[in-house]
């Protein structure tokens, strides 16, 4: 059954926290697709992959990059999973597509925007009344995710 989380982000932007939750997920051995909600913000998350730290990357790739099915991230904002991940993060309000198949699904949500927000709540009753097990993490003053829900 597909594990669905929600990390409302409040003191760090998708910049900060996203590379460290791709980090996990490579180091546990899953593919992810990171699919986001427009090609501006898939191609800044590209970006902060390859510079986030001076220590390492994350493996990733988009459409342009060519063999999709090789890639250990794949960066979307379409609803198609061509390297057969198991997890997904949605992010910048990006539409799910359906969420069967995968082991994981990760929602980024900004706590600034009252439309995420009430996108947010939208999706967790979909999700819930669909008898999914859902978690919600929120940050606390330094950064750390705490479990709410």
């Amino acid at each position: 059954m597909t594990e669905v989380l929600f990390y409302h982000l409040q003191n760090q932007p998708l910049e900060k926290v996203l590379p460290g939750l791709l980090l996990r997920c490579i180091e546990r051995g899953w593919k992810v697709v990171v699919q986001a909600g427009s090609e501006e913000r898939r191609d800044a998350i590209d970006s902060t992959l390859w510079t986030f730290s001076e220590e390492s990357f994350l493996p990733h790739g988009t459409r342009k990059d060519g063999d999709p099915a090789r890639q250990p991230i794949y960066l979307t904002t379409l609803e198609e999973n061509p390297n057969d991940a198991a997890v997904r993060f949605l992010v910048d309000r990006a539409s799910p597509p359906a969420i069967e198949g995968y082991a994981r699904v990760v929602f980024l949500f900004d706590g600034g925007d009252p439309e995420a927000l009430v996108e947010a709540r939208t999706h967790w009753r979909t999700v819930t009344s669909a008898g999914l097990t859902a978690t919600y993490w929120q940050q606390d003053d330094a950064g750390r995710w705490v479990k709410k829900g």
